[in-house]
């Protein structure tokens, strides 16, 4: 009792001191001032950091206050930010706060102050502010140096599309500053004289290395600038995912946002928290990050996955179960077992997931590089499937997963196994066809088949087995192996009936047999060939059904026409078949292909139905045929192209266009106008009829001129364009004049044949030769009774008749029509031989070409000297003496003539003095003697003063 009554009155003595002090503070109020206020600068963030304390509080004591803060510029009037701070304060507590400025700390004055006031619910009657603390200045343009000009803020990292400020700072208010941003002038705001802002909104990224900035005065090289780090925006992560394979270990995954694109990248850093669990953990990798499941097997799991740099902060959230969220690893040892023909079996292993160890394993088998069978399968622990249904000899490839059976999230990694089946005997009769010759008696077949599909035949083919049977002799076969991979062989068999059987053969067995025989009456009959057009899907062919009993029909054909191996191929049609379409992609455009249909008896005989040949796409002619004229008259002419071959073309001709041009401005009757490439203008005749040759051109005008070209046309159009040929009717009278011309054009060549045939005949009537006197006709007569061979006449054989001496006068020349023609003066030289009883004749005459004055002056007869001028004569003793007298004399009368002076004139003793200056002849004109010999031709000098004296010597002369 005692006790209870010291506790109460201890309890009411602490309850009044507690009112006493209650009422302490509410009479008197409390000032809770910031004290100790600090700033400082952070330039590379632009950022002023605070701190204070409040030294009033009691010990132990905790209030929550609210702190106002003013910030200035330039000014402390002009205040520019003010903010309410809150937080708790204990007595003598370090408080911080920090403001980041728009404007650089560098490009003006700062100042800071604040108050607070108590905001606690538990004194709400002592909420009011205190008193302002004093202003603190930040002043760091006094610490820059003492550079004329400052560009602030250095080195800046922004993101892009972010708003920045760009400050100046000039030592110097008289320079003109102009500042640029990548070399485009900026416009700011003036600050104070040395001081200008600009202010650049939106800013782009540019490049990896920063946007270059940078300032320069007007006066002065001087040049600051800056370089401004635009990054891209630090994007969401996303594909946030965790899952577990073995419910012990998370991985959580997750896609970055791009690069900052800066060339030194912006650190990141990923941080991954779980909010039921509390645990965080910073990640060490761009993309992943493991965490460890607690024992305590905790299902339910909220991560938040933070990213952060430098600029930005990003983070995504993430709630699940971690059961529904396994992952299986792949399965182990997988095997391929019993292995036959058709099946196979696959057998694997999985890997235990805590509890819950029920698996959904799906099985996928791949043929040919396809899925041909899946199926999913319930695993504990051990999985096997018998895959059915399998192709022999067959390469296959087997794979297997799994996945969480109860909650399914993701499949497991494929293991995948190939295997082969086993081979076994081919399921098809090979694909056979022949061809049959008949050469010198023997029937040569050739034999064809096609190699079996991989799926028919069950393995390798080795070698194909071909049996002859003799229809008419049974009993006779004949066995022949061709190796493979051999698809045919040639056959040299009588004039007998053959059954041929082919199959094929590989490791395990053979083939069903492919049955065709081969009849000894070959039984061909002519089948008209009918034409089919192709199209992009090939060639549709048709035929008509046969009325007897057929097996089937094979169509055949050559997928390179004109080739010796041209390729054969075939389709086998069943009996019911009367159409096909055949397409290959051997076919080609303008190639003609050629396709014939056989129908296959019950005893499995082929015989020929049909015919049919035409073009996977026709063209246009590749050459024109090769055009004769004929036939040409003065109204028409005739056009043949006999030896153009049109099967050779790449398209069928149907038939040909006929150009002909004209000066007409109408066509004729059966032609149109056609408007060539050139833009020229014809007449163009059209033959329907591809297998005429020829064309006649009708209606055309005499003595015309025109031009034709012919060129064939297939379904494409014609073919190429080509040279004109020329041609000119003739005159509608022509035929008349050729009858005359022709004939006298004939006469006149055989009257200069036979001229030519006589022309020494001619030449001897109409113009001889001159005389040559050593061939003259005239040494015949010659007798020599001393030599009776001597056949060549000397000078003492003649004596001449005569000597021309022609005066010429002295003094300037003169032509002849100026000068008097001088008559000639004739020197007769007789014979004086004793025999004579008296002068006989002599005939002379005048060779003009020594004397070209003498046939000027038409003196070409001789007249005889007149008696008073006559020469002394003097009688020669012999014939002999004459000459050599004569010519001694002839030698100094040269001696005594002036040089230049004197004419020689040809004197023959043959011409009779019958032409000349007739008048100039006397009246009784000495008689000449008789010279019945040729006589030597002489030459004189002319031009003498006065005829010459010649001195006839005598024997005694002469010996000297």
């Amino acid at each position: 009792m005692a006790l209870f009554s010291a506790f109460q009155t201890t309890f009411l003595l602490a309850l009044l001191s507690l009112k006493t002090y209650q009422s302490e503070v509410l009479s008197e109020p409390l000032s809770l001032a910031p004290e100790s206020l600090e700033v400082s600068i952070d330039s590379a963030r632009q950022c002023l950091h605070l701190q204070w304390s409040v030294h009033n509080l009691a010990y132990h004591q905790e209030l929550k206050m609210v702190f106002q803060i003013e910030i200035s510029r330039i000014k402390t009037s002009n205040v520019i930010w003010v903010e309410n701070y809150s937080t708790t304060v204990k007595r003598n507590q370090v408080l911080r706060w920090s403001w980041e400025s728009k404007l650089p700390l560098e490009c003006a004055k700062h100042s800071v102050r604040m108050r607070g006031a108590v905001d606690d619910a538990q004194v709400p009657e002592l909420r009011f502010w205190s008193n302002w603390t004093s202003w603190e200045e930040v002043d760091v343009q006094s610490s820059l140096g003492h550079d004329p000009l400052f560009v602030f803020p250095k080195d800046k990292l922004v993101e892009e599309g972010s708003n920045v400020t760009i400050c100046y700072v000039s030592r110097s208010h008289q320079n003109n500053i102009s500042c640029y941003l990548e070399g485009v002038r900026m416009h700011g705001e003036q600050l104070d004289p040395n001081v200008c802002v600009f202010h650049l909104k939106n800013v782009p990224f540019i490049r990896e290395t920063g946007t270059n900035i940078y300032c320069k005065a007007d006066r002065g090289d001087v040049i600051k600038g800056i370089v401004l780090f635009v990054s891209k925006v630090f994007e969401e992560t996303k594909d946030f995912s965790c899952e577990t394979r073995d419910l012990k270990t998370l991985n959580c995954t997750w896609a970055p946002g791009s690069d900052a694109g800066l060339l030194t990248q912006l650190s990141q850093s990923y941080t991954l928290f779980e909010s039921f669990s509390g645990k965080k953990t910073l990640c060490k990798h761009k993309s992943w990050c493991n965490w460890q499941v607690p024992p305590d097997s905790q299902e339910m799991y909220n991560f938040t996955l933070t990213a952060e740099n430098y600029l930005r902060k990003r983070s995504v959230h993430l709630l699940f179960n971690l059961t529904h969220r396994v992952h299986p690893m792949a399965p182990f040892n997988v095997f391929v077992k019993n292995v036959s023909a058709t099946n196979a079996t696959m057998t694997w292993k999985v890997h235990s997931v805590g509890n819950y160890s029920t698996l959904l394993c799906q099985i996928e088998l791949y043929g040919e590089g396809k899925v041909i069978q899946k199926q999913n399968v319930s695993v504990k622990v051990n999985g096997k499937h018998l895959m059915k249904k399998l192709e022999p000899s067959t390469e296959y490839a087997a794979q297997v997963r799994c996945a969480n059976a109860n909650h399914f999230w993701k499949w497991s990694e494929w293991t995948r196994r190939n295997f082969t089946t086993a081979e076994a005997a081919p399921s098809e009769a090979p694909d056979v066809w022949r061809n049959v010759k008949s050469v010198q008696g023997h029937c040569v077949v050739t034999l064809f088949w096609k190699p079996l599909s991989k799926l028919q035949a069950n393995g390798k083919i080795l070698f194909y087995n071909v049996v002859l049977e003799n229809l008419d002799r049974p009993s006779t076969l004949k066995l022949l192996s061709i190796p493979a991979p051999a698809n045919g062989t040639e056959l040299t068999l009588d004039q007998c009936s053959y059954q041929i059987r082919v199959t094929a053969n590989n490791s395990v067995g053979t083939s069903p047999a492919s049955v065709i025989a081969v009849s000894g009456d070959p039984g061909n009959k002519e089948v008209e060939e009918e034409r089919v057009r192709g199209t992009e899907d090939g060639f549709c062919l048709s035929w008509k059904p046969q009325p007897g009993d057929v097996t089937g029909y094979v169509v055949e054909w050559c997928e390179r026409p004109g080739d010796p191996l041209c390729d054969l191929q075939w389709k086998n049609l069943g009996p019911d078949t009367t159409s096909t379409v055949v397409s290959s992609d051997a076919f080609r455009p303008g190639v003609r292909y050629n396709f014939r249909i056989y129908g296959i008896s019950t005893e499995r005989i082929p015989y020929l139905l049909e015919k049919k040949t035409g073009y996977s796409q026709e063209l246009v002619p590749s050459d024109n045929p090769q055009v004769l004229m004929s036939n040409l008259t003065s109204y028409s002419f005739t056009l043949s192209w006999k030896d153009y071959a049109a099967e050779s073309q790449p398209g069928f001709v149907r038939g040909y266009s006929l150009y002909l041009k004209s000066k007409a401005a109408r066509c004729l009757p059966g032609s149109e106008k056609a408007v060539l490439s050139d833009d020229s203008i014809c007449c163009k005749y059209k033959i329907d009829n591809p297998k005429q040759k020829t064309f006649v051109v009708e209606n055309l005008q005499p003595a015309s001129f025109y031009e034709f070209f012919l060129t064939p046309y297939t379904s494409v159009g014609e073919g190429p364009q080509g040279a004109f040929t020329k041609v000119t009717t003739p005159d509608e009278y022509s035929h008349i004049l050729i009858r005359v011309i022709l004939p006298m054009i004939f006469s006149i060549l055989l009257i200069m044949i036979l001229c030519y045939l006589k022309s020494q005949w001619m030449k001897e009537k109409c113009y001889p030769d001159i005389p040559d006197p050593y061939k003259s006709s005239v040494l015949s007569l010659i007798k020599s009774k001393e030599n009776p061979r001597l056949t060549i006449m000397n000078v003492k054989d003649c004596i001449p008749d005569a000597i021309e001496v022609i005066n010429k006068q002295e003094g300037t020349r003169k032509s002849l029509t100026e000068t008097e023609p001088t008559k000639p003066t004739y020197l007769y030289l007789l014979p004086t031989e004793k025999s004579h009883s008296g002068p006989g004749p002599c005939i002379c005459f005048e060779n003009f070409t020594y004397n070209q004055a003498a046939s000027d002056s038409a003196s070409c007869g001789h007249v005889p000297v007149t008696p008073k001028a006559q020469p002394q004569l003097g009688l020669l003793t012999s014939s002999e003496n004459g000459p050599k007298a004569l010519g001694k004399n002839y030698v100094n009368s040269l001696g005594e003539i002036p040089a230049g002076e004197t004419n020689l004139n040809y004197v023959s003793q043959l011409a009779s003095p019958m032409c000349g200056d007739k008048s100039s002849l006397p009246t009784n004109p000495p008689e000449p003697a008789l010279c019945s010999e040729y006589k030597t031709q002489m030459a004189i000098p002319m031009g003498l003063a006065s005829p010459p004296s010649i001195t006839l010597l005598d024997e005694g002369e002469h010996d000297h």
